[in-house]
């Protein structure tokens, strides 16, 4: 029988549908050849992007050089722009301001082949510390209140250009999503004095049917109501509210985890399309008892469609429980 189950966070509802229960060599994913031809992204076409604004190098070296680790430039096309002011207003009952922010696409690594998920843990910290520190630079612009980071991989999940990038956005605004979540954390505190994810983190790992691994600092998951199949968070076992408060050797364990996530998934569903989100506390809160920072990585194995549109709810065709036995066991094959 299908069940209906509940976000405990966002209250939202997700129907886990087992008949229609699959096997990850049940989803079809499509495998896309490289177009080849020329990459802006790559190492020595750096005059075809804007002016980076941060980078690792191998050794110190000139600005916009070809002899980068992990680079960080503006977006050529952003979706807002840094120049000017919010200049808020009414237009009666409506609401508008300027498309005022920041967007920026973080150049993962200078090898246009490589695959984010197979990353060595200290090349993905790099990718990691990045993300870092363009929160902590452009916190200090009053004009935003929530920095985004987010990876589109694959073309089904969005991704423009085959070399491999994240990208970041910085808000005036906090995104709806976050907003609902600040609230549903704050409830919980509110009722328990406790943080609700620390609450999921030590629930799971009583029951011991949901982790996919986990080391000492870190836990991947398998939420308790998955949108999607395969669907994982990623959490750091200590409460914290701020991504940008890691200390280094945070940040490794975040990129060891991470990295053996995304290798369980690849081998469960080769070629998977995926996206995966950062959610941290908004800027300048000074650390919330309420909140905990988590990744979310979310696969694109089923569409959105009319039902979903309409009621707010998704259809999962794979408990998460199934999902994360397979990629619990897929070290093992």
């Amino acid at each position: 029988m299908p069940e209906l189950r509940k976000d405990p966070v966002l209250g939202r509802w997700i129907i886990i549908s087992k008949e229609r229960r699959k096997r990850p060599t049940d989803f079809l994913v499509e495998h896309i050849e490289g177009s080849g031809g020329f990459c802006p992204l790559c190492p020595g076409n750096e005059s075809s992007t804007p002016p980076e604004v941060y980078a690792f190098r191998y050794k110190e070296g000139v600005s916009d050089g070809p002899d980068w680790q992990v680079r960080v430039v503006p977006n050529k096309y952003p979706a807002l722009v840094i120049e000017g002011d919010l200049a808020k207003e009414g237009v009666g009952l409506y609401d508008q301001m300027n498309g005022i922010g920041a967007h920026e696409v973080i150049i993962e690594s200078p090898n246009h082949e490589e695959n984010f998920a197979d990353f060595a843990p200290d090349k993905m910290a790099l990718v990691f510390k990045a993300y870092q520190e363009r929160i902590i630079d452009l916190s200090k612009d009053p004009r935003f209140k929530y920095v985004m980071i987010f990876k589109n991989h694959g073309r089904a999940a969005g991704a423009s250009l085959e070399h491999s990038h994240s990208q970041l956005i910085a808000l005036p605004i906090l995104p709806r999503m976050i907003v609902s979540e600040l609230a549903g954390a704050q409830s919980h505190y509110t009722y328990k004095e406790r943080c609700i994810f620390c609450d999921i983190i030590r629930q799971e790992i009583q029951q011991d049917e949901r982790i996919v691994c986990q080391n000492d600092r870190f836990i991947t998951i398998t939420p308790f109501a998955p949108r999607t199949p395969f669907e994982m968070w990623i959490l750091p076992k200590r409460h914290s509210s701020a991504y940008f408060s890691q200390s280094e050797a945070d940040i490794l364990a975040l990129a060891e985890i991470f990295s053996e996530t995304l290798q369980r998934l690849s081998r469960c569903i080769a070629n998977v399309p995926y996206n995966f989100v950062l959610h941290t506390e908004p800027l300048r809160s000074g650390g919330l008892k309420h909140y905990h920072w988590h990744f979310e990585i979310v696969p694109k194995l089923t569409s959105i469609a009319g039902f979903e549109w309409g009621s707010g709810f998704y259809i999962n065709p794979m408990p998460p429980e199934e999902a994360a036995g397979y990629l619990r066991e897929s070290y093992k094959n």
